[in-house]
């Protein structure tokens, strides 16, 4: 799959998950991390991950990003290589106790920490590894 095609699908993905946090019924009811200081929404989408507004505003200004950055092979590019070292580093931030709340505003740890691995990987690779063809890059 190039690298434009699968910016489109993140974007699609991220859009879905950044809304889902929003549907009751998705986001089933939880009890927040006592570190976490903005509850406002919290719960656990699809009853794994724990989300609140702070996380789902993420979400979704990340899959406005992978949309528009479809248009170019740059731009795919450029998105693939800043969702992996921003994931990468949420994973790392989710592992540890002080910082996986990201100091009181978004919750990231838990399944998010895994989920957030492997998106790191998924970037990393078409950020850094996949090569297109020259059709591809069009």
């Amino acid at each position: 799959m190039n690298t434009r095609t699968f910016a489109l699908i993140f974007g699609i993905v991220f859009l879905a998950i950044g809304a889902g946090g929003f549907i009751p019924g998705i986001l089933q009811p939880g009890v927040p991390d006592p570190g976490l200081t903005m509850t406002h929404g919290y719960g656990h989408e699809l009853g794994l991950f724990p989300v609140n507004t702070l996380h789902n505003i993420v979400h979704i200004i990340f899959g406005i990003w992978g949309i528009l950055a479809y248009k170019t092979y740059g731009g795919a590019r450029t998105y693939f290589r800043v969702v992996a070292v921003v994931y990468g580093l949420l994973t790392v931030l989710g592992l540890l106790e002080p910082t996986r709340t990201t100091f009181g505003y978004i919750p990231i740890y838990g399944n998010d920490v895994w989920l957030h691995a492997l998106l790191a990987l998924v970037a990393a690779y078409f950020g850094w590894v996949n090569r297109d063809t020259a059709g591809d890059r069009v």
